[in-house]
C-alpha cells in the first residue's frame, strides 16, 4: 500500500534549506533540473520577492513520488521575521528536516525551531550542510548539536555511534553493547526507526546540498526514519487549516491537512473557528477545487483523503487555524504560535489610495494572522504587528509587486499589554432606546502569567438564555484585544454574575453592545497595568570582551542570571526589557566582529516603569463613550458584530 508522508524543511536563515528541498526534488525525479537560490530559480520560492532576495518568505508545499510513496514537502522560510508561518505548518506535519549549516552550528531560529518539534513530539532528521565549507569541524559540531539540542543523535555513517545511542534508549541493545556484541546492520535500522519515530532520537547526516553529496540518503531517510501519515488517521473527518493565500481566479484557496475522512470537489464542509470559540461553525460552504502543487505547478486532483495535504478553494470565510469536519479533542491545539513584538504604522503614498491599501493589507492579514491590522477609524492609522524590520521590506515590495502600492514604514515601536490590577466588577444596563434590553454584570480578576483570558457563567440559563451567554463570551474575548490603553489585556479571568433579557424587547445582539462597555468599565475599576516584554538574552563571545558586554546588560536595565567560561569563550544569559534591547544585536554584532552568537526570546511580561505611559490608538470607537458606542453599533446591527 501507497505511504504518505507530510515532511517539513525548517532551518535558521543561510543554512541551505531551500537548496536542500530543490535537490530532493531532482533526486526523486520531480523535476528535470535543479533551480539556484542565487538565481532565484527554485521550484519552492515563488514569490518574486523571493526570486529576487533569495530568501524564502512563504510556505511552499510540494508533491512528489518517490520509490512507490507519496511525499509532501512543505519548505519553510528561515528568518526569523517570518517564523509564524513556520509555527503554522508545524500542525501539518508528521516529520521534519532540520538543516543546520555545518560551520555555523545551532543558530537562534535552529534552537527555536527544535524546542516547538520538541514539544509537539515531532520526530526529526538532523541533516549538516555545507560541509564542502571552510571551517566546517564535525567533532566541534557534534557537541555544538549534542550540548544545545540533544544528547539522542545517530551519524548514519558511523554504526558505533548509532549502537551506542540506541544503548540509551532500548534495553536489548543495552545489553548487547554491555556485552560487546555487534548487532546486525538491519537491526540497528530497524531499532533507530522505531526510535526516531518514537520522537526520541535523530538520525544524523551530513550533506552538500550545492554538490548534490549526501540528498539520496537523506531521501532514503525519510521514508525509513520518519513516520508516514497512517500513524496519525483519525475516523472521522478532520483537518486543519495550516495556511491561506488568494488567487486571482480562484479567490480565496486554504491549504489543509487532513487527518481523517475525505473530501471532494462541490462538497458541503462543516468549518469551526477559533480556540475561544471551539463549537462556533460558519455556515457549509462547498469546496469548488482541491489542488496539489506536483513538479512546480498546481493539479486539480479533485479530492482528498486521509493523510493529505491539499490546496482547497470555495470557502470565503475560512481562516488559518480553523477545523474542518469535527474538532479532534485528542490532539489539542498543535499549532505553536509566535508573537510579534513591534508594531508600525502602514502610510500611503497618496491618500486616494488609502482604502486600496487597508483592503491589500487586510488580504495580508488574512494569509498572515500575525500582522492583526487594524486601522483608527477616526484617524485612518493602519497599523500592522511585525516581528522584526527585515519584514517591512518585504511587505513594501509585497504591496508593489503584488497589489501596485506604494507605501512607508514608521519606526517600529514595542508593543505592551494590559493587566488588571486587582478584582472589580463591571455592570450596563443597555435598555434605551427602545427595541433593546441587555442587562450585564461581570467579576473581572487578575490570573497568574500564562493563564490567558477566562470565561465563566455563574448564571442559570433560567435567567439568561444560554445563546445570549454565548454572545457575552464571545464578546469578552473580542472586547479584551484592546484594554485602557489600547493594548491587548492579558492573564485575566472574567465572570458572568448576572444578566437579563427580555422576552420582547432583546434584539439578537443586544449583548454584543452592552458587553464591551461592562467590560471595560471592570477593567477601569481595576485600574490597568500596563506591561512590557521582556526577553532571554543568550550572549556567546571571546572572553575578553566580557567586561564590556556586561556593562552594557546592566545599562539595559538587564539582570545577568548565568554566566559559563569554556575554550576562550563565555556565554552569558540576562533578562532585560525588550524596549531596551531591540537594536542591540546590531551592536553586539560590531563588537564581536560577527563572531558572537546572540539568542533573543519573550519570556515573560512585567509591570512597566511608572513614567512610562505608552498609548495605542483605539480600533473603532471607545466603548466607555457609552453614546457614541450605542450609536455606532445601533447603524450596524445588521452586520456582524462578532466580526466573523
Amino acid at each position: 500500500m501507497k505511504r504518505k508522508f507530510n515532511i517539513g524543511i525548517l532551518a535558521h536563515v543561510d543554512a541551505g534549506k531551500t537548496t536542500i528541498t530543490e535537490q530532493l526534488l531532482l533526486t526523486a525525479g520531480a523535476i528535470r533540473r535543479g533551480g539556484s537560490v542565487d538565481d532565484g530559480t527554485t521550484a519552492s520560492d515563488f514569490l518574486p520577492v523571493e526570486r529576487r532576495r533569495g530568501i524564502s518568505v512563504k510556505n511552499a508545499c510540494i508533491s512528489f513520488d518517490y520509490d512507490g510513496d507519496a511525499i509532501q514537502i512543505i519548505d519553510t522560510p528561515g528568518h526569523a521575521d517570518f517564523a509564524g508561518e513556520v509555527m503554522r505548518s508545524l500542525s501539518a506535519l508528521d516529520g521534519a528536516v532540520l538543516v543546520l549549516s555545518a560551520v555555523e552550528g545551532v543558530q537562534a531560529q535552529t534552537l527555536t525551531i527544535f524546542r516547538a518539534l520538541k514539544t509537539l513530539r515531532i520526530p526529526v532528521i538532523l541533516v549538516c550542510n555545507k560541509i564542502d565549507r571552510a571551517g566546517f569541524e564535525r567533532d566541534r559540531l557534534e557537541q555544538d548539536i549534542r550540548r544545545q539540542l540533544t544528547k539522542s543523535i545517530a551519524p548514519l555513517d558511523c554504526p558505533d555511534e548509532i549502537f551506542a545511542a540506541l544503548a540509551e534508549l532500548d534495553p536489548e541493545m543495552e545489553e548487547a553493547f554491555l556485552l560487546e556484541e555487534t548487532p546486525e546492520p538491519a537491526v540497528l535500522e530497524e531499532k533507530l526507526a522505531l526510535y526516531s519515530k518514537k520522537a526520541e532520537i535523530c538520525p544524523l547526516y551530513y550533506t552538500s546540498a550545492k554538490e548534490g553529496r549526501g540528498i539520496h540518503e537523506v531521501l532514503s531517510g525519510i521514508v525509513t526514519y520518519l513516520p508516514d501519515a497512517k500513524m496519525r488517521e483519525i475516523p472521522y473527518l478532520s483537518g486543519t487549516v495550516f495556511g491561506v493565500t488568494h488567487d486571482d481566479v480562484m479567490g480565496k484557496v486554504a491549504f489543509v491537512r487532513l487527518y481523517g475522512g475525505k473530501l471532494s470537489a462541490r462538497d458541503p464542509v462543516p468549518v469551526y473557528g477559533e480556540p475561544e470559540d471551539p463549537e462556533e461553525a460558519l455556515p457549509d460552504e462547498k469546496i469548488s477545487q482541491i489542488r496539489r502543487i506536483r513538479g512546480g505547478r498546481y493539479e486539480d486532483t479533485g479530492v482528498m483523503e486521509a493523510g493529505d495535504i491539499a490546496a482547497v478553494c470555495g470557502l470565503s470565510r475560512i481562516r488559518i487555524g480553523d477545523v474542518i469536519g469535527r474538532p479532534d479533542p485528542s490532539r489539542g491545539q498543535d499549532v505553536m504560535r509566535t508573537e510579534p513584538l513591534l508594531l508600525t504604522e502602514v502610510r500611503a503614498a497618496a491618500p486616494e489610495e488609502e482604502q486600496k491599501l487597508y483592503d491589500a493589507l487586510r488580504i495580508l492579514s488574512e494569509e498572515d494572522p500575525l500582522l492583526a491590522l487594524s486601522r483608527n477609524n477616526e484617524t485612518g492609522q493602519m497599523f500592522v504587528r511585525i516581528m522584526g524590520t527585515i519584514q517591512t521590506e518585504i511587505l513594501a515590495e509585497i504591496l508593489a509587486t503584488r497589489f501596485g502600492l506604494t507605501a512607508s514604514f514608521a519606526k517600529p515601536r514595542v508593543i505592551y499589554r494590559e493587566k488588571p490590577a486587582g478584582t472589580a466588577e463591571g455592570f450596563e444596563a443597555y435598555t434605551m432606546p427602545k427595541p433593546c434590553w441587555a442587562i450585564v454584570r461581570l467579576k473581572m480578576e487578575p490570573l497568574p502569567p500564562g493563564s490567558g483570558i477566562q470565561f465563566e457563567s455563574i448564571v442559570k440559563e433560567g435567567d439568561l438564555l444560554a445563546r445570549y451567554q454565548n454572545h457575552v463570551r464571545q464578546s469578552v474575548y473580542k472586547t479584551l484585544k484592546q484594554g485602557i490603553y489600547g493594548w491587548e489585556v492579558m492573564d485575566t479571568k472574567v465572570t458572568l454574575i448576572d444578566g437579563n433579557s427580555h422576552h420582547v424587547h432583546t434584539h439578537p445582539l443586544d449583548f454584543f453592545v452592552a458587553t464591551p462597555v461592562a467590560v471595560l468599565r471592570a477593567l477601569t475599576n481595576c485600574g490597568s497595568v500596563l506591561m512590557e516584554p521582556y526577553m532571554r538574552m543568550t550572549l556567546t563571545a571571546d572572553e575578553s570582551l566580557l567586561g564590556k558586554v556586561m556593562s552594557q546588560v546592566v545599562a539595559m536595565r538587564g539582570e545577568i542570571k548565568d554566566q559559563t567560561a569554556e575554550s576562550g569563550l563565555f556565554t552569558m544569559e540576562a533578562v532585560l526589557p525588550f524596549s531596551e534591547c531591540i537594536e542591540y544585536p546590531v551592536t553586539f554584532r560590531s563588537l564581536t566582529s560577527g563572531r558572537g552568537v546572540i539568542r533573543m526570546e519573550l519570556v515573560s511580561y512585567r509591570p512597566a516603569p511608572p513614567d512610562v505611559r505608552e498609548t495605542l490608538p483605539r480600533n473603532g470607537v471607545n466603548p466607555l463613550d457609552r453614546a457614541k458606542w450605542i450609536l455606532a453599533c445601533r447603524s450596524a446591527l445588521s452586520k456582524d458584530l462578532t466580526g466573523r
